[in-house]
Formats: structure tokens, sequence, C-alpha cells
């Protein structure tokens, strides 16, 4: 079956190419992760550009259209035309008038050229005997007139403009006929060139074809890197979905373990800021109490007797209850059992337990490399056999005969037409020969009219009689009735070449070339059940024997013409279907399998040993809970002193100033001195060893509040991570090797999606196909009927006008022949009276 079709194939190329004949004479490497560059298949430049651009001469081309839509605005007949083609002409006089109301430009202007055929050489005979008959101009004799000159001015202006016309509608009828030659000269290159792109396509395809089978190995390679590659990819997948919940209870753990240094460091700090404290309130005491007595020794000088002074002696003796201390650490409880349970606790490194959890879990990878290695070899051995099984197949479809079929069936339509070229050019110049032929007869007549005006204009005097005219002038009137004379004879057969070209031509411009452009003709030819009744479309009909496919001659010119694949152009799937050839769940079903047998077991990964479960459990009881943290806030919340004594020293300097200059004022601002001494050097430091104190008991309250309940959730977070880690991680596992071979499918899926875009637009390209179609309507349309309409363009205009050459030369002519007789004035007889002098 495939032979057959590929073989149907190659005739839709030879028709498209046969029909050309027959016109003419007759008239990626990979780039992102997971995204894989095939990069291009080897392109084909071809040579030929099928483009026409006519020149100067396309104003002529244009003006001409613009004449034919004139004569014929209405839009292509499609219907018309398909409702007769349908019907086989059995019923051809239906639609007559619709015809004739299609055609009505064409038969008007037809009809009056038959006419004028028709009647020029009936009025040219009995012209001719009118004037033997010495009517119509004929009698050789001119009566005077007083506009005379006037009328010979007129009559010569307007022959001159009308030779001019005719000079212009020959000189365009030329111009067409040589621009013809000219092109079909550069004919031969434009077909060569066109033969040439169709062997560069039929010797290209096997190379492009051999280039998109060997892009296999760039996704076999991508492939083998993600299977040797499977414990990062594959492991870190799994890794980082578990550890959504592992990574939280180690971490919980971890924070733990720093929580029982920090406890540790607490406790220390507690034990030495109350040491400190004890000692320092102890020294504090017994400097205050000596600060008090030598006060009170000082206040019972006899100085403080007087009477201004007692009062201030008084005040300050009854202050001086104030100096002593506040705080009394002696009584608060120490923590040496906590800190000993603390440290027995941190003889076992949690930390590190910890770390080893964290480490065997990151260890995940690697897990699943070393329970895969099986696995992948057998996978990769699959892949091997994938790719010979891929080369094996392209070689069951005989694609190189059938491209060596095409290519000897095109050497010989290149030798067939080869052969055609000289009579082409022998044909062509035995009609350039009959156009000049036609452009002579018309620059002849021409010649009369310009040499009759010459020779009149110079040999006219005006003084001269018309008996008397000179031989110039009268050479002057006979090269006019000459010019006239020849008019009649050669008009009607001029005008014959204008009506047979103008609606050979305008009918084929109107019906062919204008439908082409517009892709109307293109409607026509796919009219379903147009070609053949039983097919709704005939190409898909003809190739695959299946004519509801939607493929259509329009489709195929327009997929050639943008350069897209002959495999998409003509819809090859349907007898060679790439999806099928390459499916991937026939390359891929054994990978799968294959792959679908990953089961990674991760039981050996231990989160937390049970020593570190135990310390934590160990950390609750060490007695953190036990301290009295109310007693210890009391005693820190209070003052180190009574009284501050920067203030006590303050008001006893104060006092002291009120009294009279004496030992009794020294003396107190001495002890004043003293007691801002004492605080200083006691009291400041005293007060941040509270406050380190402070601190490290709100840690420990803060730390010992619900430990219990922190240490059992982070061993109930451990407990469930190992559970999901050991025994319940199988969905995550799954869920990650689906997605993990999905990702080698994509690259199977890749390729064949780069096969099925480089057929269609890549491979084969058909722009040669759309080329050879071009070409025939630039020879057709644009050298043939464009010139040829362009010739009776001209041709007719010049004709048209010689009929007011006629007239005008038949008038001009009697003011330049000498006549054979002549009006004359005799002054001696009577007045106004005029006499004939023979």
């Amino acid at each position: 079956m495939f032979p057959i079709m590929m073989g149907r194939m190659g005739l839709v190329f030879a028709m498209l190419w046969g029909c050309t004949l027959c016109e003419m004479p007759s008239s990626m490497h990979q780039t992102a992760q997971g995204t894989l560059k095939f990069g291009d298949v080897p392109a084909v430049v071809y040579e030929t550009h099928a483009y026409y651009e006519p020149g100067p001469i396309g104003i002529l081309f244009h003006m001409v259209h613009a004449f034919l839509y004139v004569v014929q605005p209405n839009p292509f007949p499609r219907d018309l035309i398909t409702s007769v083609a349908q019907q086989r002409y059995g019923d051809v006089r239906q639609q007559y008038q619709k015809a004739i109301y299609y055609e009505l430009g064409f038969i008007i202007c037809a009809s009056v050229g038959i006419l004028f055929i028709l009647i020029m050489p009936v009025v040219g005979l009995f012209f001719c005997l009118c004037r033997c008959c010495d009517n119509c101009g004929g009698e050789m004799h001119q009566r005077q007139k007083k506009n005379a000159e006037c009328q010979r001015g007129c009559f010569v202006t307007f022959l001159f403009v009308t030779s001019v016309m005719i000079s212009a509608g020959v000189l365009c009828a030329y111009v067409a006929n040589q621009n013809l030659s000219n092109e079909l000269k550069g004919v031969r290159h434009l077909v060569n060139s066109n033969f040439r792109d169709l062997h560069m396509l039929l010797n290209h395809t096997p190379a492009q074809i051999e280039y998109m089978v060997s892009q296999y190995t760039i996704a076999r390679s991508k492939i083998v890197s993600d299977l040797d590659n499977i414990g990062p990819l594959l492991g870190n997948r799994i890794h980082e979905q578990l550890a959504k919940d592992v990574f939280p209870a180690l971490d919980g753990a971890l924070n733990m373990a720093g929580t029982m240094r920090e406890t540790k460091e607490a406790l220390e700090n507690v034990n030495s800021s109350l040491e400190v404290l004890r000692e320092a309130n102890k020294d504090l005491q017994q400097k205050l109490s000596n600060v008090q007595a030598n006060l009170r020794n000082t206040l019972n000088d006899p100085a403080c007797s007087a009477p201004n002074v007692s009062r201030t002696c008084t005040s300050i003796r009854n202050s001086l209850v104030q100096l002593s201390i506040n705080a009394n650490f002696n009584g608060l409880p120490d923590v040496n059992t906590q800190l000993s349970n603390v440290k027995k606790v941190l003889k076992t490194d949690l930390s590190n337990i910890v770390q080893k959890g964290y480490s065997m879990f990151n260890d995940t990878p690697n897990i699943v490399k070393n329970q895969t290695k099986s696995i992948i070899a057998g996978v990769k051995t699959m892949l091997d056999s994938i790719g010979a099984n891929i080369t094996a197949l392209t070689k069951q479809y005989p694609i190189q005969n059938l491209l060596d079929n095409l290519a000897l069936n095109l050497s010989y339509s290149q030798s067939y037409v080869q052969d055609y070229f000289a009579l082409i050019d022998q044909y062509d110049f035995y009609r350039w020969l009959g156009c000049l032929v036609m452009c002579c007869l018309v620059a002849l007549i021409l010649a009369f009219n310009f040499l009759g005006i010459l020779c009149g204009y110079c040999g006219y005097d005006k003084h001269a009689s018309p008996t008397t005219r000179g031989c110039i002038s009268n050479t002057g009137g006979n090269l006019l009735m000459a010019g006239a004379g020849f008019s009649f004879i050669f008009s009607w057969l001029l005008m014959s070449i204008v009506v047979i070209t103008f609606t050979i031509g305008g009918n084929f411009e109107k019906l062919v070339c204008e439908p082409f452009h517009n892709k109307a003709l293109f409607k026509v030819i796919d009219t379903p059940y147009l070609i053949n009744p039983v097919w709704k479309n005939f190409l898909p009909g003809f190739l695959y024997q299946d004519p509801e496919i939607n493929l259509t001659f329009e489709s195929l010119y327009s997929d050639c013409k943008q350069n897209n694949g002959v495999y998409g152009a003509l819809q090859l799937e349907h007898i060679f279907n790439v999806s099928k050839f390459l499916n991937t769940s026939i390359y891929t079903k054994n990978v799968l399998d294959m792959l679908g047998n990953i089961n990674v077991n991760m039981s050996a990964v231990i989160l937390l040993e049970d020593a570190g479960r135990q310390n934590l459990i160990n950390f609750t009881q060490t007695g953190i809970g036990d301290i009295n943290y109310p007693a210890y806030l009391a005693e820190i919340n209070k003052g180190i002193t009574k009284v501050d004594l920067l203030s006590f020293a303050n008001d006893l300097e104060a006092q002291a100033d009120q009294l009279a200059k004496g030992a009794l004022e020294n003396a107190l601002k001495g002890h004043a001195s003293n007691i801002r001494s004492i605080h200083s050097q006691q009291v400041i430091p005293m007060e941040q060893a509270m406050r380190t104190l402070s601190q490290n008991i709100q840690f420990l309250q803060r730390t010992a509040s619900g430990l219990p309940n922190k240490v059992n959730d982070v061993l109930s977070s451990i407990a469930a991570a190992q559970y999901l880690v050991s025994q319940n991680a199988t969905y995550v596992i799954i869920q990650e090797t689906e997605n993990y071979m999905d990702v080698i499918v994509s690259y199977f899926i890749q390729y064949l999606n780069w096969v099925k875009n480089s057929l269609s637009f890549e491979v084969a390209t058909c722009k040669p196909i759309a080329n050879v179609v071009d070409t025939a309507d630039i020879f057709i349309c644009n050298f043939v009927v464009d010139s040829l309409n362009t010739f009776w363009f001209g041709l007719g205009c010049s004709t048209v006008f010689l009929i007011p050459s006629i007239v005008i030369s038949v008038k001009l002519a009697k003011f330049y022949r000498r006549m054979d007789t002549e009006d004359v004035y005799d002054d001696s007889s009577v007045s106004g009276t005029w006499h004939f002098t023979l």
C-alpha cells in the first residue's frame, strides 16, 4: 500500500510540474534542565526567486488592467463555472444568461470591433467609388472661403494630434511586442533554475531524514545523564519532600541541645553571682555600720549643742538608721543540685547525635543511587535497543527508491522541456515578426500623415491659387490621400487582430490570471465534487483514497509558498503517521515498567538515637523547675541599701554647708565623701551582679516553664518524622518516582515533537513546487498575457484613431493638392459675381 501511495504522491509532483510544462509551450543540544535543543535541520537554499518586476512597462500593464476592469467590472463567476463544470456541460443553456451578463463588456467591445471590420472595407469601397464620380471631395475644385486659412490650420493641428495618438498606440504595441520577446529569452534560465531546485529538494531530503534520526542520540544522552544522576535528581526530590517534616523535628532537638548548654551556663552564673553578692553584702554591712558609728561620734561634738546647729545635728542623727542593707542574699538557696544534674545530662552530646540524624537523612541521594543501580543498567541497555529500532524502522519504507524515481522522471521532463526551447524561440520569432508587420502598417500610415503635413506645410504658398500650387504642396496632399487610402485598406485587418487578441487575452486575464492572484481560482478547483463527482476533495481522494481529508490545492500551494515541508503540506501523516511511528508508549513502555520497579527503602535512616531520646527525658528531670524563683526575684527587686547612698551623701553635704565654718562642717563633709566612695566601690558592683543574677534567673524560669511539654513535643515530632521516613515514605517515593519518569518520557516527547515540527516545516521544504506554479504564472500571465493585452491595447487605440485621421486627411488634402479648377473674382464684371476658370 505504501509504495502505491508514495507513487501517487510523486505523480502529484509530476502533475504540478507537468501542468506547468503544458502551459508554457501552449501559452538540540540541552539547554535548561529538562529542555532539549536538537538544532535545525540542514536547510536547503533554493536558487529560484519566482518574482517578476515589469519595470517601466508596468505602467502600461496597469493601464490595460484598468481598461479591462472598466470593460469587465464583475467579480469572478465562481458559482457559474462550478455549476457548469459539475453539470458536465449537459445543461449549459440554463447558464447562458449569467454568462452573457458576465461577458457583456467583452461582447460589446468585440461587437464594435466586428462592425468596424465589416464596415470599414465597405465604407472604403463606397468612398472610392464616390470620389471617382467627383463626389466626396473627389472633384478637383476648391471653393474659396474667407476662413480657409483658419480651417487649414485647424485641420493640420487635428491631424497632427491624431497622428501623435496613433504613434503613441503603435509605440505601445511595439514595446509590448519587444517586451514579450525579451522576457522569453529569460524563460530558459528561470525554468532551469526551477529544475535545479527540484533536484536539490530530492537530493537533500535523505540527508535531512538521516539528520532527524541521528538526533535521537541527544535525547538518549540526556536520558542517560539523568539516569546516572538519579541520586541527585530523584533522591533530592524525595529528600526535599520528606524534609518538610524531618527538618523541623531535628531542628527542635538541636535547639533543645542548645537550651541544655544555655541552662548549664545560667546555673553557673546564678551560683557565681549569688556567691559574689553574699560576700559583698557582708562587707557592705560592715562598712555602713562603721559609717554610722563615726557619724554618731561626730554628732556628739559640743559644737552640735549650739542653738543654730542642734537642729541640723538632730536631723542627721535621726537619718542614720537608713544607712543599712536592704537585700539579704544569704537566705536564698543555691542551685548546685540542678547544676550537677544538668552537667550529667550534658555528658551525652545531643548535638552530635542530632547531626548524625541530619547526616543520615541528607544521604538520601546516595541511598537512591545505590538501590537503583541494577534498574538503571537495564534501562540503558533498553535505550540502545530503542535507537536501533528507530534506525531499522526508517529502512522499512522505500523513500530512497521513490526519490530516485522522481529524480529520474524529473530529468526526463527537463530534457523534454529543453527540446522545446528551440521551438519556442522559432515560434516567438514568427510572432514577433507578424506583430512587427502590424506595427509597420500603422507606421506606414503615420509616415504618409507626417510627410503629408510636412510637405504641405513647407510647400504651401498662400498667394498661389489652387490651380497653381507648387509640387511640394501637391505632394503633401497626395501623401495625405495615400495615408487615408492605406487606412481603409489595412484598418479592418488591424482591427481583426485587435478583436482576436482582445477576446483571448482579456478573458484569460479576467478568468485565469486575476483569479489566480486573489486565490479565487483555487476555490474553484477545490470545490467539492467538482473534478470527481464521487470525491469531496479530489487531491486526498487521488493520493490516499480518502476524499474526506481536508487537503486542497490552495492549502498545498500556500504551505509550499511559505516553504513548509512536504510532510505537512501534503498531510502525509495519513500514509506515514510519525506520531504512531514514534509513539512514546511503544518505546517507553518497557522503560516505564523498569523504572516503576524503583522501591527506595529508607528504614535504615535513624533520625535520633535512643541515647538522644533518653537525654531529652533526663533534661526534664534535672530539677530546674524546683528552684524558688519568686524568692530570687523578690530579693533581686529590692534595692542594695535602704536609702540611695549618693542621695544621702548629697543631703549630708548640703546640711554641712548650713553650718558655720569649722571642724564640724569639715567632719560631716568627710563622712559624705566616704559614703560616696562606698557607693562606687561596693554598691555599683553589687548592682551589676544583681542584674546578671536577674537575667539568668528569668532565663531559667522561662526554660523550666512547661519544659516537660516542650521535650515531649520534640520527641513526638521526632517520632512522627521517623515513622514517615521509615514506614510511610512510600507515597512520597512513588509520587517523586512518577515525576522522575515523566521527565524521562518528556525527552521522548520532545524528540517526537521536534521530528513532527521538522517534518512539517524544515524537511523537504516544498518551495520549489510553489515556484513552479509561480513560474508558470509569471510566464503565462506576466510575460504572455500582459504583453499580449498591451499589444492589442496600443494597436486598437491606433486603429480607432485611423477614423478621424482619414476624415481630417481628406479634408486637409484639399488645401495642399493642385486643383483643376478654381473660383476667380472678376473686377470688370458685375460686383459680387464669381466665375469658374477652367
